[in-house]
């Protein structure tokens, strides 16, 4: 006795693509957020002829709207030079939603970005790209230099970012990582001081992931 059933390849790709979804599903709920091995306070106060200062704690509608897991604000001085150092560091992400990019906060703080570039970064015999934006208000200049970094990685794009996650979400079942963002004053010699600081802080956030 014949039903006249056909298994199509239209009904054969949507189990499949419901079968992948009800495992992300799956992975995502048993995900357990990943510690850091060493504490973002641990980064060093002295980096590149720096000194750094902590500066106050992030307000509660920032803290509200950032929600990071831990996160490091400090000032770093060399002369009448200063560097603004900001790393929020994320214990667990989900597909779809990103880091809070400075590309879309900066702009919301009243900074026009009038350049956007990258820069190479040569940190822990490795090279690696990170953003370099030149934002301005009013008679202020400014020079910042961004990236993301996890345990395995440090990437430029929010874009490949968010695919990495997508990917880390099935395949590893980890996503932890930290946005790293630097601030100095655009003036000559601004970007080559910038490179040196990030060159040297780069393995510090490496050692918090305990790499």
């Amino acid at each position: 006795m014949s039903f006249g059933f056909r298994f199509s390849p239209h009904l054969a790709a949507t189990f499949l693509l419901l079968a992948g979804t009800l495992a992300a599903s799956k992975l995502m709920t048993q995900r357990k957020p990943e510690r850091l091995a060493h504490p973002l306070e641990t980064i060093a106060r002295n980096i590149a002829g720096f000194s750094g200062g902590d500066n106050p704690a992030l307000d509660e509608p920032t803290m509200h709207a950032l929600n990071p897991t831990s996160y490091l604000s400090r000032t770093y001085s060399n002369g009448k030079l200063n560097a603004d150092l900001f790393i929020a560091f994320y214990a667990q992400q989900r597909a779809g939603e990103s880091m809070h990019s400075p590309k879309h906060c900066l702009p919301g703080s009243g900074w026009e970005i009038w350049n956007y570039d990258t820069v190479e970064v040569p940190a822990a015999g490795k090279v690696y790209t990170v953003n370099k934006y030149s934002i301005s208000r009013e008679s202020e200049r400014r020079l910042v230099l961004y990236w993301y970094q996890s345990r395995d990685r440090i990437i430029a794009s929010e874009y490949v970012g968010k695919l990495l996650l997508a990917r880390d979400t099935l395949l590893q079942n980890a996503t932890a990582a930290s946005i790293v963002r630097l601030i100095l004053p655009d003036q000559t010699g601004a970007s080559e001081i910038a490179r040196t600081f990030a060159s040297e802080l780069i393995p510090q956030v490496q050692m918090c992931f305990g790499r």
